[in-house]
């Protein structure tokens, strides 16, 4: 059985279409999303262009403070798991891979929303037919949860060609990571807060 080919496709590529692949776990997606420095910063752009529309509404509205912090931890949110996930691959001798990995998971970000809201149509369903809300948000949340680690494990093993083992601790490690650094600051400011509030 031929394994389908990661490489990009002559002729015009298709974004949508990679998308839809990759997230039913078709590898043959990669090819339509390009790899390189150009393809990476095209599928970053739209990802910041939203949070930086929304800090410049923010900040028209007089809420400058609040609109750049948000976005500012927007941003740690966004730009962590490819700094984090491109240390990872050049220590484990996956460099030239990580263009790829890292495209594609820039991409396969917006399909996440989407299932969110048929999530949230499913709940409703749910409570119709008796279960709790509470339940029913629990275990979607779960679902989509779990849903968003195995896109991450998929893209990681086919993308930067690691065993099933390896691109387990490589989410974990670029999860955690992303984790801490925009917990930090946030812990800090609520640190800052409280001594301020205990000093008044």
């Amino acid at each position: 059985m031929m394994r389908p080919s990661l490489k990009p496709r002559a002729g015009k590529q298709n974004i949508l279409r990679g998308i839809v692949l990759l997230c039913r776990g078709r590898a043959a997606g990669f090819a339509e999303l390009g790899t390189g420095p150009e393809a990476f910063l095209s599928s970053l752009a739209p990802l910041i262009a939203f949070p930086l529309v929304g800090c410049v509404l923010m900040i028209a509205q007089g809420k400058t403070e609040d609109g750049v912090a948000d976005f500012l931890a927007t941003l740690i949110a966004l730009l962590a798991p490819p700094v984090i996930s491109q240390a990872i691959a050049r220590r484990w001798g996956r460099e030239d891979q990580w263009f790829r990995f890292a495209t594609a998971l820039n991409w396969c970000q917006w399909a996440l929303p989407l299932l969110a809201a048929v999530l949230v149509l499913a709940a409703g369903f749910m409570v119709q037919a008796g279960v709790s809300l509470r339940v029913s948000v629990v275990l979607l949340c779960c679902v989509l949860l779990a849903y968003a680690f195995w896109l991450q494990w998929f893209l990681a093993r086919r993308g930067l060609e690691l065993t099933g083992l390896r691109s387990a601790a490589f989410v974990l490690l670029v999860n955690l990571g992303t984790l801490i650094l925009v917990a930090v600051p946030q812990v800090l400011e609520l640190v800052t807060q409280s001594l301020a509030a205990h000093k008044g």
